[in-house]
C-alpha cells in the first residue's frame, strides 16, 4: 500500500524562457492544446495527446537540460507530505501556495530526482 493517494494526472512541469512562444512551439510541432495562461503566476498548461498528461511551462527559473519536474496531484498536500516525510523522504524547503491556485512541495527521490506534490485550490478538481 503506498504512503499517498496519487490522482490520475500527471504534469511534466519545465523551465522555459518564454512560455507563449514554447506554447506556439508545442502547438505546432507535437499538437498540444493550450489550457491556460497564468500570466500573473509565471505558468501556462498544455494539454498532451496522452490522456491525464499535462506540460506545464514555467518562467521561474532558466532553463537547462533535465530540469523537468514531474507533478503529482495529491487532495491534501498537508497529509501526503507529513506521510512521506514520516517515512524519511527529504523536502525542499517549505509547502508553496498561491491562494485560491495550488499548492505545491518539491520532494527528492533517493539519487536526488526532484518530484513535486500539487494540491488543486481552484475547486476545479
Amino acid at each position: 500500500m503506498p504512503l499517498v493517494t496519487l490522482k490520475n494526472t500527471i504534469t511534466l512541469a519545465m523551465s522555459v524562457r518564454d512560455r507563449h512562444a514554447s506554447a506556439d512551439w508545442y502547438h505546432a510541432k507535437l499538437g498540444f492544446e493550450l489550457i491556460h495562461h497564468m500570466d500573473e503566476a509565471g505558468w501556462s498548461e498544455m494539454a498532451t495527446k496522452t490522456e491525464g498528461v499535462i506540460l506545464g511551462l514555467g518562467e521561474q527559473a532558466e532553463p537547462a537540460p533535465g530540469n523537468m519536474v514531474p507533478v503529482f496531484g495529491v487532495a491534501d498536500i498537508a497529509a501526503a507530505r507529513g506521510a512521506l516525510e514520516a517515512a524519511g523522504v527529504k523536502f525542499d524547503g517549505e509547502t508553496d501556495t498561491v491562494e485560491e491556485m495550488v499548492s505545491t512541495a518539491t520532494f527528492y527521490d533517493p539519487d536526488g530526482n526532484a518530484l513535486m506534490l500539487a494540491q488543486d485550490l481552484t475547486g476545479a478538481g
